[in-house]
C-alpha cells in the first residue's frame, strides 16, 4: 500500500467521533476571499511570479496588509482576504485598500493581476507548486487532476449565531446556486479553446475527492461523523480540506459560500457578495422566525448546478421540489425585489440592486467571448479581463 495518506489508513476498533465546536458569530458578519492571477504584463501568459510578490509584501512595514494578502496552491495566484466586516461596503472598502497594495507592487514585477474563474490558455505543466506541505500532498494524493486546478474563485463568509442554523441555512443555499454561479461565471476558456460551457472551472473544481457539492446534513451530529470517517480513513487530516461549494467553517462562526467563480472587478464583487450576504440572512431570519426551510433533492441540486455551468444567465433552472423551471435571470430579477428589505436592513441596498448591472453587461464569460469573436485572439481576452479591474 503506498504511504501517503490518500491511499487509506488501515485501523481497527470504533470510530472516535470527536465534538467540532461551532464559534457562533452573534452578528451575520462577513469575510470575503477574492483570489487573483498573476499574468505577465506583455504576453498575459501565466506568471509563477507570487513568490517575489511575497517578498515584496513581506518587507512592506503595513502588518495589516500582509495578514490580508495570501498565499495559494501555485506560485501564480494571490489571494485578497478581508478583515471582519459587518457590511458589504466595508468589505469592499477593504479589499480596495488591500487591491491598491498589491497592485503597487505588481509593477516592478512585469505583471498583472486577472479575475475570472480560468486562463484562457495557460497549460498546468508550467506552473509551480507554492512550497507548503499541505499543498504537496495534495497534488501527491490527486496527480493529473490537481495539477489541472488552474482555477480562481470568490469566497463569502457569513457569520451564524447559532450552530443549529448551519446544516438549514446551508441546505437551503443550495437552491439559490445557480443563481451565483449564473452571474458570476467567468470562465469559458480552458487551454486554448471555449469550452461551451459559462463556467469551466465549476466543473473542473469538483474532481477533487473532497470538493463539489456538500451533503445535505440534518444534524451536526451527522456532520461530526463524517468527519470522523473523512480523518480515520486518512481523506482528509483538517477540516478545512473539506473544500465543498458551501461548507461550516466551525472556527470561524460562518457558513462559507464558495460557488462563485472570479471576478474581475470591485462593482461586480460587491453585488455577488450582497447577494450572498442578503441570501444566507434572509433565510436565518426565516429560521428564526420559525420557518422550515425549503430544500431541493440533491439529483435537482446538481442539474442545476451543471445547467449554470454551463448556460450561464441563460440557464433555465429548477425552482422547487416539484420542480417548476424557470430562466436564472427571470427568477433573480424577482430574488432582489424580494430581498430588498433585508439589504436595507443590512445597509448594502445598492450593492443588491447592481446585480441588475451585471445582468444587464452579460456577464463575464460572455464579455470574453465577445472579446475573442471581435478580435481573435486568447490574448486580447486576458488583456479585457486584466482592464475590468479598474472598473
Amino acid at each position: 500500500m503506498p504511504a501517503d495518506a490518500g491511499a487509506g489508513r488501515m485501523g481497527s476498533g470504533p470510530i472516535q467521533v470527536e465534538p467540532i465546536e461551532f464559534r457562533a458569530s452573534p452578528e451575520p458578519t462577513l469575510g470575503v476571499e477574492w483570489e487573483l492571477a498573476l499574468v505577465d504584463h506583455t504576453t498575459g501568459d501565466l506568471s509563477n511570479t507570487a513568490a517575489a510578490l511575497f517578498e515584496r509584501v513581506s518587507a512592506g512595514g503595513d502588518p495589516g496588509s500582509r495578514e490580508r494578502i495570501h498565499k495559494e496552491l501555485l506560485r501564480n495566484t494571490v489571494e485578497l482576504v478581508t478583515g471582519v466586516c459587518h457590511t458589504v461596503g466595508e468589505a469592499v472598502e477593504d479589499l480596495r485598500q488591500t487591491l491598491g497594495t498589491v497592485r503597487g507592487l505588481t509593477g516592478d514585477l512585469g505583471v498583472d493581476l486577472y479575475g475570472a474563474g480560468t486562463h484562457p490558455f495557460g497549460e498546468w505543466s508550467t506552473q509551480l507548486l507554492t512550497p507548503g506541505h499541505r499543498y504537496a500532498e495534495l497534488i501527491n494524493r490527486t496527480q493529473w487532476w490537481g495539477r489541472q486546478m488552474l482555477i480562481w474563485g470568490v469566497h463569502v463568509h457569513v457569520g451564524i449565531d447559532r450552530r443549529d442554523k448551519v446544516l438549514p441555512i446551508l441546505s437551503a443555499m443550495l437552491s439559490y446556486y445557480p443563481h451565483l454561479l449564473a452571474l458570476s461565471a467567468s470562465s469559458p476558456m480552458w487551454s486554448g479553446q471555449d469550452t461551451g460551457y459559462a463556467s469551466n472551472r465549476a466543473m473542473m473544481f469538483q474532481q477533487l475527492p473532497t470538493a463539489g457539492l456538500p451533503f445535505q446534513f440534518h444534524e451536526w451530529s451527522e456532520f461530526e461523523a463524517f468527519v470522523a470517517d473523512q480523518k480515520t480513513t486518512g481523506i482528509i487530516d483538517h477540516l478545512n480540506e473539506i473544500r465543498w461549494d458551501i461548507r461550516p467553517a466551525p472556527h470561524l462562526g460562518t457558513i462559507e459560500v464558495r460557488i462563485c467563480d472570479g471576478v474581475s472587478n470591485l462593482t461586480e464583487l460587491a453585488a455577488l457578495v450582497a447577494l450572498t450576504h442578503c441570501l444566507a440572512v434572509d433565510l436565518d431570519r426565516r429560521l428564526e422566525a420559525g420557518e422550515r426551510l425549503p430544500n431541493m433533492a440533491p439529483w435537482l441540486v446538481q442539474e442545476n448546478k451543471w445547467r449554470a455551468a454551463r448556460y450561464g444567465l441563460d440557464a433555465i433552472i429548477i425552482q422547487d421540489s416539484a420542480c417548476h423551471e424557470r430562466l436564472v435571470t427571470d427568477d433573480v430579477s424577482d430574488l432582489l425585489i424580494r430581498l430588498a428589505p433585508v439589504a436595507e436592513s443590512l445597509g448594502c441596498a445598492d450593492e443588491l440592486a447592481s446585480v441588475r448591472d451585471l445582468m444587464a453587461s452579460g456577464g463575464s464569460y460572455r464579455r470574453q467571448r465577445a472579446v475573442h469573436d471581435r478580435a481573435g485572439s486568447m490574448r486580447d481576452v486576458v488583456a479585457g479581463v486584466v482592464a475590468e479591474l479598474e472598473r
